[in-house]
């Protein structure tokens, strides 16, 4: 007969395993028993769930716990701050929690929590959704020496021991991929919001500043339409200006914040003398207003400030540029730093023409009926225009930018030069709409514009002026010559860097003769190479014409580096054979030295000087000839 302790020893055995049993009938498993097995190197140690499940995170740190929780206006601090949460942080932890995979995994009790940062000085994070319920819970400890390797990303990666705190993982310590220790420092101030701005510049509508140049107002019809000046006048914003503002206002931060309470309010006479910058959103009446201090002196590197939407916050802003920081200086903030420098809008497609009045010179009218070329006319001479310097032009006038706003509201012109502009220029588009611009200049010689109709004189880079083609010659058509191989009978090549060449071609078979010093030396001829220089003189342009009377030109072209002497028949008006006619190039570097910028240039039977690219001569002056 068994024992009464044997038989109650017995049911304690079956009333734990009926218990195991309900256990495992409801949890699915033993894991909140025994733990769950650990993470598998190589997978993530929090894979269930999403970023956008996470709208709580708490951290504890060095004694600080902050609390934050996600509503309509971001991520928002309720301890040890009731202030925003800077949403950068809060994409960071939980992008890492995401991101963790495991390269190493331990038990607790084979580690030395101390000895890996998990002991009192390790940071916990738990991230909750929207109920409440936990989604992860870990602390993380010190870097790891281990450095990970990670798909498309170049440089190895840090590690950091990683122990989860959930109920069931608690038992082991991980080494993870990531570290975002950096974010805890100081008692977990980097996780307070530290811009004064959050907004999304998508539906940003207008930007009103306050300065000391005075008030002005930006804004726009919706987020398709271009941003404008709307006071003090209505003006074309440059949109490069216009990205460096709103990129700035959003990355704006603050080198210090504290509370409102632990700093004095400045007095009303103070508050008169500040500088504002406030934005407005689409369907929104309400400003966020920055309220920006007098610095305290001339020299002060920084300014406290205040913003609207966080009334209890204090932001001390850099105001000179400081590394890895926007500084106010650095904004533009101005009408002038703001407003379209260009000097015009040109639609060029729908340009008709446009007339060049030099002060004194004879008028330049160029003009096209499509699909005709481009047209010169001067002095009622009309010739086909050159093109490079017809888009080089247009380039210029399209793509300028003033280099200062003198007068939005000019009566008088006097003070720039303007009353007798030296310079018109009139454009022509479609349905006779066009527009004119005169430059003037000064008594101390800068140069200005305005477009005539407007109050406005806008000061220009005297290499602007210097690109305007005022001399009729500067429109010669870039075509130097009519070469046509049919009618060539011969080319002397004479060079001061070697033996002159006297080749001789014949059209019909397309070959060549030639002899140096009198030898023929025709088998040592490269005809690739002769039929390569002869393509280049057959389609020779200038790169520009220069002044009969040029004395650069003429110097360098005394002492010709490069003659070429071209032999072609004449015909009548019928194509009767009348004899030989010889023309003749002089070719002479720009400067001295072994790579000189460019070439000059004349056709002997042209007054006219030109210009030419070193890389066009250097096919003209090519070796023909083989080493014998």
């Amino acid at each position: 007969m068994r024992s009464l302790g044997f038989t109650l020893i017995l049911a304690l055995f079956a009333a734990a395993a009926c218990g195991l049993a309900s256990w495992q009938w409801v949890g699915g498993n033993f894991d909140s028993l025994l733990g769950v097995p650990p993470t598998p190197v190589g997978n993530q140690l929090y894979p269930d769930f999403s970023a956008a499940d996470v709208k709580h995170i708490e951290v504890l740190s060095d004694g600080v716990t902050a609390s934050f929780s996600l509503g309509e206006d971001g991520w928002r601090a309720s301890t040890p701050w009731d202030d925003r949460m800077d949403p950068r942080a809060a994409v960071k932890i939980i992008n890492f929690t995401l991101g963790m995979r495991v390269e190493d995994v331990a038990r607790v009790d084979d580690v030395d929590r101390n000895k890996v940062g998990l002991g009192d000085s390790s940071i916990s994070i738990r991230l909750e959704g929207q109920s409440r319920a936990p989604l992860a819970f870990y602390k993380i400890g010190s870097p790891s020496p281990w450095l990970a390797t990670v798909k498309d990303i170049d440089e190895p990666v840090p590690t950091v021991f990683v122990q989860p705190r959930d109920e069931d993982r608690k038992y082991h310590v991980y080494t993870a991929t990531g570290d975002i220790s950096e974010l805890f420092k100081n008692k977990l101030a980097q996780l307070r919001d530290h811009h004064p701005f959050y907004f999304n510049p998508v539906i940003l509508q207008k930007i009103r500043i306050r300065a000391e140049e005075g008030e002005l107002t930006l804004g726009r019809e919706s987020p398709e339409k271009p941003w404008r000046v709307v006071k003090p006048l209505d003006l074309a914003t440059d949109p490069v200006a216009m990205k460096t503002l709103i990129e700035g206002l959003f990355e704006l931060q603050a080198l210090k914040i504290s509370d409102r309470a632990s700093l004095p309010l400045p007095d009303a006479n103070t508050l008169t003398k500040t500088r504002q910058i406030a934005l407005t959103t689409f369907g929104s009446d309400t400003e966020t207003v920055l309220e920006i201090l007098p610095p305290e002196t001339p020299g002060s590197r920084s300014v406290i400030a205040t913003v609207s939407s966080r009334p209890g916050t204090i932001f001390e802003l850099p105001l000179k540029p400081e590394l890895n920081f926007i500084a106010l200086s650095e904004l533009p903030l101005a009408v002038n730093d703001l407003r379209d420098p260009t000097l015009t809008n040109l639609n060029i497609q729908s340009l008709r023409g446009f007339l060049i009045q030099p002060a004194t010179g004879a008028e330049i009218l160029i003009s096209r009926t499509p699909p005709r070329p481009w047209m010169a006319t001067i002095e009622g001479s009309a010739a086909e225009a050159n093109e490079e310097r017809l888009f080089s032009l247009l380039k210029a006038v399209t793509e300028s930018r003033a280099i200062g706003f003198e007068s939005d509201a000019a009566t008088d012109l006097t003070p720039w030069g303007l009353h007798r502009p030296f310079l018109k220029l009139r454009f022509l588009g479609q349905n006779n709409q066009g527009l004119e611009l005169a430059f003037g200049i000064d008594g101390k010689g800068a140069y200005f514009v305005n477009r005539l109709g407007t109050p406005t004189v806008m000061g220009v880079d005297p290499s602007l002026v210097a690109s305007i083609p005022v001399r009729p010659y500067e429109w010669r058509h870039a075509r130097l010559w009519s070469l046509n191989r049919y009618n060539l009978k011969g080319i002397e090549r004479i060079s001061r860097s070697e033996p002159a060449l006297d080749l001789r071609y014949i059209f019909k078979t397309e070959q060549w003769t030639v002899n140096q010093d009198g030898k023929d030396v025709t088998s040592r001829l490269d005809p690739l190479r002769a039929n390569a220089m002869l393509s280049v003189l057959e389609g020779l342009k200038v790169n520009r014409w220069l002044s009969p009377t040029d004395e650069s030109a003429i110097t360098a072209l005394a002492t010709p580096s490069l003659i070429f002497r071209v032999i072609e028949t004449a015909t009548d008006d019928v194509g009767d054979f009348t004899g030989l006619t010889t023309r003749e190039i002089r070719l002479a570097p720009g400067s001295s030295g072994p790579n000189p910028g460019f070439y000059y240039g004349k056709l002997s039977s042209d007054t006219h000087p030109f210009l030419l690219e070193m890389e066009i001569y250097n096919r003209l002056a090519t070796n023909l000839l083989e080493s014998p």
